[in-house]
């Protein structure tokens, strides 16, 4: 396995296992990035689209239009992993999707459940990423300290990644 794919495999695992990200439009000015809930809709679907759960009435959604350039900034809990995607974000509310992501966390934002009016999915639809891994620990240090180039333990720990896959 290339680094790439298994500096990939880590991303999409801790993307599955965090969620959290911070989601912005690409040259908007009130694009500004707010963090968001990341919902992938098979635990299988890598380098497939991301979903958002959102209302109408957000600057991110009025700034929005159909679709836009947008990116996402992560950094898993432990800080052991940290990326930055760029792609397109679309409105998408397909009922289908909606009914397979619903779950009692987002239901208790929609008083409506999922037919309320406010309700906006988003598809982000990732093209590329950045992916570090992070080597900061107790043992990097003591490397250090012995006098271990940290470049060293730096090399292998990033990819630059097209997400695009071959059906889009």
């Amino acid at each position: 396995m290339s680094k790439e794919t298994e500096i990939e495999k880590k991303f999409w695992k801790s993307l599955r296992g965090d969620r959290t990200v911070m989601l912005g439009l690409s040259g908007v000015e009130e694009g500004h990035a707010q963090p968001m809930t990341a919902q992938i809709l098979h635990e299988d679907d890598e380098r497939g689209a991301i979903y958002f759960f959102t209302a109408k009435d957000t600057d991110l959604v009025r700034s929005l239009g159909e679709s836009h350039a947008a990116s996402i900034q992560f950094a898993s809990k432990g800080h052991d992993l940290f990326a930055t995607l760029q792609g397109e974000l679309v409105a998408h509310n397909n009922r289908v999707i909606i009914d397979k992501l619903w779950n009692t966390f987002v239901a208790a934002w929609y008083e409506g459940g999922k037919d309320d009016p406010k309700l906006q999915l988003l598809r982000f639809e990732p093209l590329n990423a950045q992916v570090w891994l992070n080597e900061h620990s107790l043992w990097a240090g003591v490397k250090l300290l012995m006098g271990r180039d940290p470049k060293d333990d730096y090399a292998g720990k990033t990819a630059e990644l097209e997400l695009r896959s071959p059906s889009r």
